[in-house]
């Protein structure tokens, strides 16, 4: 028996899984994804689901609310088994989810019930953790808290940002939905409660979030700049003598050992032309950067138009 499948995602992770489920013998009969944003100059920011969708033939729904009644009239008029969901950006009200046959099911970018909620990916990273996955679990009212359907772990590397680790967590989910649907279809799916002694909770970070705090050891800031791209990224202010402080996005890091000593957010050269600075433990270079306004730089080209004096600090406020 074919399913009638509705998607309800909108950013890029649920791309990969929408793609999988148009080719499988289910039938997707509607994408709802969250309104077309507005960017600088009135244009409409690309959207690559919508854009799937429209190439596949599938209805496109954008309600600003899914729960509102008009909405889920036009849910039940589509008469769908089942709806999987992934970073879709609502809340589902248990009024909409009553209304597809077997429930909804929802992809989340972690083992569950580890780093429930918004960001779990940066999360797992800042917690120096080793492994990570995809867990497809069916929804309940509560965040993040419904039954266990399938998970798929993977190693996280070593040099992995968010970016790095969510993309590679979108492929995998391809293959672990199209199993659990399938489970679903033929009754075969099993169901396992999450534990709650084990659960951890991954909140949306703000703007402020990214910025660098050097009294924190040289291990704890790499994973701070890799878990913070793509977003809200990771900032410091480059204060020297009377000069203007200069906001620095860091890229690239890497922890080091220094004979020197070095006080928390001192920069200092070494070996002509790496750029390292000072933690609350050990030393970091940074390897690659982004100065306010200006393109993605090796360190070393950026020390070609900014010289190091003693008494400049890197600091996590401008003022």
């Amino acid at each position: 028996m074919t399913l009638r499948i509705v998607m309800m995602g909108t950013g890029s992770f649920a791309l990969p899984t929408f793609r999988g489920l148009c080719e499988s013998d289910h039938d997707v009969v509607a994408l709802y994804t969250q309104p077309d944003r507005i960017g600088r100059g009135h244009h409409r920011h690309r959207h690559p689901l919508k854009e799937a969708a429209d190439e596949q033939g599938i209805t496109v729904r954008q309600p600003g609310n899914i729960n509102a009644d008009g909405a889920l009239d036009e849910l039940h008029v589509l008469k769908p088994d089942l709806c999987v969901v992934a970073a879709y950006g609502q809340i589902l009200s248990p009024d909409m989810l009553a209304i597809p046959r077997l429930g909804a099911v929802n992809l989340h970018a972690s083992i569950l019930p580890k780093y429930r909620g918004a960001a779990p990916v940066a999360h797992a990273i800042l917690a120096g953790e080793t492994e990570t996955g995809v867990t497809i679990f069916q929804i309940e009212p509560k965040l993040d808290a419904g039954p266990i359907l399938g998970v798929e772990s993977t190693t996280l590397g070593a040099k992995e940002t968010t970016g790095d680790v969510t993309a590679r967590l979108a492929q995998l989910a391809v293959p672990l939905t199209t199993r659990i649907v399938n489970q679903i279809e033929a009754g075969t799916v099993r169901q396992t409660p999450q534990d709650p002694r084990q659960v951890t909770f991954a909140p949306r970070f703000r703007k402020a979030d990214g910025a660098i705090d050097w009294t924190q050891s040289a291990d704890q800031i790499d994973r701070h700049v890799r878990a913070m791209q793509p977003w809200p990224s990771p900032f410091t202010f480059f204060r020297h003598a009377s000069q203007k402080p200069l906001r620095l996005i860091l890229l690239e890091t890497e922890p080091v050992e220094s004979d020197a000593a070095i006080a928390p957010g001192e920069p200092r050269i070494v070996d002509d032309g790496r750029l390292l600075v000072g933690t609350g433990e050990q030393a970091i270079e940074i390897l690659r950067l982004r100065p306010q306004g200006r393109r993605d730089m090796a360190a070393a080209e950026f020390l070609r138009g900014h010289a190091v004096a003693p008494g400049d600090r890197l600091t996590a406020e401008d003022a």
